[in-house]
């Protein structure tokens, strides 16, 4: 039986907490953030926690952490 490969881009976007759970990071904070609200470009610096329902995939593309 061969190893199973880690996603190396999913590796790069997403990590596993303590408990278990999996954290990313939100997109669209990086550039034209002139016509974004302040409030808006707050909100997208925090971290997010994966939901149940895209567990399953997650798990595919990390297989090992």
């Amino acid at each position: 039986m061969p190893k199973i490969k880690t996603n190396r881009a999913a590796a790069k976007r997403f990590k596993r907490t303590g408990s278990g759970k999996v954290v990313f990071f939100k997109s669209h904070a990086s550039h034209i953030l002139t016509k974004k609200s302040t409030k808006r470009k707050r909100y997208l610096r925090k971290s997010q926690i994966i939901d149940k329902s895209n567990m399953k995939e997650i798990k595919l593309l990390l297989p090992n952490g």
